[in-house]
C-alpha cells in the first residue's frame, strides 16, 4: 500500500543535522544490541527470560514465517496481542519484511477492528485465542468473513482453528531461519500505524516511520538518563502507543523489559519488587489503585528509580501520597501518539514547585501555546498546545480534512489540549478544547474543579461532563467512583466541600455514583462514553 504523508524536506533536513533522524531503524538496534550483549535479558515476564541474541532470532524466525505465508513489502498486518513477550517478535518481525505494523487494543471488539483493519488495508492479521473470557479466533474469522482483503489469520497461543495458522513453533524454536534474506526498509518508510484512542469519536490512523519513533525514545532516554542497567516496567498495553514506546526504549538502551500482561495492583507491585524495576511510565489511575493496597507499605521498592505519570493529568493529592509512600522521583509527562513525549518534569525539579504541571519542553522538541486566531500568547496566558520536533506523526492516513485542522500553516501540529506556562516555565495543562463545558455561555474545563475533588476523603476518581440542557445548552454532571470502606458522598456534600472556592456556574449540579469510569488503556478518561451512559440510564428510567 502507498502512504501519503506530510513529510517536510526542510524539517528532515533539520532533524536529520540535530542528529535525530539517523537513519537507523528499529531492528538496526536489536541487532547491535544482540551483537554487544548477547546474553544480557532483554524482555522478561517474570518467568520467562529471552535475551537479546534469542529475542533478534526468533524476530527473524518470525518474519521468515510470515513471508512464507504470503506477506511481503508495503503489506499491513494488525497486531491484537497482550503484554506477552511474543508480541515484540510479531511487531519487530514486519520491519524485516517491508511492512506496516496496526497495533491495537485487546479490549477492541468486531465493530471497532473491522473499522481499523478495513481503512488501513490490511492484508493479514495476528491475535491471540480465549483471552479474558473472549474468544478472539471467533472474532478473527469473522473478520475474514467481512473483509476480503485480509488474506492471512495467525495466533499465538491458541488453539487450533479452520483457517487460522498458528505462530506458537516459531517462538519455541532456536537459532537463525536458515535461508531468510530480510528486506531494506527504509528509515523514512511508514512502518507502524496506530489509531487514536476515540476518547471524542472515531479514531484516525497515525503514521509513524523509523525516523519519527526513535527520536521519541531516545530523546526521552537522555534526557531522563535511563540505561543499560535499567529494568523498565511495562503495564502499559504494548498494543498502544507508551507500552510500545517503552519496549524501544528498553532496546534502544540495552536495558531489560518487564512484561505484565495486564495492569492489576497487586501482581504489579509484587512484579515491581521481585524484577528489582527501576523505571515505571503509568497511568495515574495505576498508582491510584496501588496506593489503596495495604501490603504497599511493607514492599521493598528500593530499586525504583523513577516513576513517570502520563496519559491523564494526576491529582496533585496522589502525587503527594505516591512521593509519600514510595521510594525514587515522581515525574508527570505530557505527550501523545501523534508527538512522542513533548514535556515532562525533570528528577532535579522541586517537587512542590512543578507539582500539578507537566514540566518543560523536551529535549530537541518545540513548544508555542496559539490562541483562536493562531496568534502566540502572552507568557502566562492560556493557549492550545501546539508542538513539533522530530518525533511529530507524519500526518493522518487518508484523512485530508484532519490534516487540514490539526496543522498551521507553518507546519505545527494542534494537539487540542489548553494550557499555559507558568513563571517557572512549566507548562500546566488546563483542559482540553472537546472537554469545555459551556453553561449558559459560561464556559469552564472540568479539570479545575476535579482536581479540587481529589483532595475529598471519599472520592477515589471522579469525572465531570456536560450533559444536554434545553435551556442551558449544558449542565455539570459529576461522576464518582467512590473509596472502598468509605460512605459514598452526596452532591449536598460535595458542594459543601467545594465550598465558596468556585463561580456556581462550575459546581455539578448532578452527582452520579459509580462502580467505576471508562479509561482507555492509556488512562484517559473517555467522557463521551460516560454521557452517553448516563443518557441511556435516564432514557430507561
Amino acid at each position: 500500500m502507498a502512504f501519503v504523508t506530510r513529510q517536510d524536506p526542510e524539517r528532515a533536513a533539520r532533524w536529520r543535522a540535530a542528529g535525530q533522524w539517523t537513519g537507523e531503524t528499529l531492528f538496526g538496534l536489536l541487532a547491535a544490541r544482540a551483537n554487544a550483549t548477547p546474553d544480557r535479558v532483554a524482555i522478561t515476564d517474570g518467568t520467562r527470560r529471552v535475551t537479546y541474541r534469542a529475542l533478534a532470532d526468533m524476530v527473524d524466525r518470525m518474519a521468515a514465517r510470515l513471508r512464507a505465508l504470503g506477506i511481503g513489502e508495503g503489506d499491513v498486518v494488525g497486531i491484537q496481542l497482550p503484554n506477552w513477550i511474543e508480541f515484540a517478535p510479531a511487531f519487530f518481525s514486519l520491519e524485516r519484511l517491508g511492512a506496516v505494523a496496526v497495533t491495537v487494543s485487546t479490549d477492541f471488539r468486531l465493530r471497532e477492528l473491522e473499522y481499523i483493519l478495513r481503512f488501513s488495508g490490511a492484508r493479514g492479521f495476528v491475535c491471540c485465542g480465549a483471552y479474558r473470557g473472549f474468544d478472539h479466533l471467533a472474532m478473527a474469522a469473522e473478520l475474514k468473513a467481512r473483509l476480503p482483503g485480509l488474506a492471512l489469520l495467525g495466533s499465538l497461543r491458541a488453539g487450533a482453528r479452520e483457517g487460522i495458522v498458528p505462530l506458537d513453533d516459531v517462538i519455541a524454536a532456536e537459532g537463525p531461519p536458515p535461508g531468510f534474506v530480510p528486506a531494506r526498509q527504509s528509515a523514512d518508510a511508514v512502518m507502524r500505524m496506530a489509531f487514536t484512542s476515540g476518547t471524542t469519536g472515531n479514531p484516525k490512523g497515525v503514521m509513524h516511520s523509523h525516523n519519527t519513533t526513535l527520536p521519541a525514545a531516545r530523546i526521552l532516554n537522555g534526557d531522563l538518563g535511563l540505561g543499560e542497567r535499567d529494568r523498565m516496567m511495562i503495564w502499559l498495553p504494548l498494543g498502544l502507543n507508551w507500552g510500545y514506546l517503552t519496549l524501544v526504549q528498553a532496546v534502544m538502551a540495552g536495558a531489560t523489559a518487564v512484561l505484565l500482561e495486564r495492569f492489576a495492583a497487586a501482581p504489579a507491585l509484587a512484579l515491581l519488587a521481585a524484577e528489582r524495576c527501576t523505571y515505571v511510565p503509568t497511568a495515574p489511575a495505576s498508582l491510584t489503585a496501588i496506593l489503596q493496597l495495604p501490603e504497599l507499605a511493607r514492599t521493598d521498592l528500593s530499586a525504583l528509580r523513577l516513576v513517570v505519570s502520563g496519559g491523564a493529568s494526576a491529582p496533585v493529592e496522589t502525587i503527594r501520597a505516591w512521593r509519600a509512600a514510595a521510594p525514587g522521583h515522581f515525574l508527570e509527562l505530557y505527550g501523545m501518539l501523534e508527538t512522542g513525549f513533548h514535556t515532562y518534569t525533570r528528577p532535579g525539579d522541586d517537587p512542590e514547585r512543578v507539582a500539578g504541571s507537566v514540566g518543560r519542553v523536551a529535549s530537541h522538541m518545540g513548544l508555542r501555546l496559539l490562541d483562536a486566531e493562531g496568534r502566540d500568547v502572552p507568557h502566562g496566558s492560556e493557549g492550545e498546545i501546539c508542538c513539533e520536533g522530530p518525533s511529530v506523526h507524519l500526518g493522518y492516513h487518508n484523512n485530508p480534512q484532519a490534516n487540514a485542522e490539526a496543522f498551521t500553516a507553518d507546519g505545527w501540529f494542534r494537539t487540542g489540549d489548553l494550557g499555559f506556562l507558568d513563571a517557572d516555565g512549566n507548562l500546566r495543562i488546563s483542559g482540553r478544547v472537546k472537554e469545555m463545558i459551556n453553561r449558559g455561555g459560561k464556559k469552564f474545563f472540568p479539570r479545575e474543579v476535579e482536581e479540587v475533588l481529589y483532595a475529598h476523603p471519599a472520592i477515589l476518581y471522579c469525572a465531570i461532563v456536560g450533559l444536554p440542557d434545553p435551556r442551558l445548552g449544558e449542565r455539570a454532571c459529576l461522576c464518582v467512583v467512590p473509596k472502598p470502606g468509605q460512605a459514598p458522598p452526596t452532591l449536598e456534600d460535595i458542594l459543601r466541600f467545594l465550598g465558596d472556592g468556585f463561580a456556581t456556574y462550575k459546581l455539578p449540579e448532578r452527582l452520579v455514583l459509580l462502580d467505576e469510569l471508562p479509561f482507555t488503556p492509556t488512562g484517559k478518561i473517555q467522557r463521551h462514553r460516560l454521557v452517553e451512559a448516563i443518557l441511556k440510564r435516564d432514557a430507561a428510567a
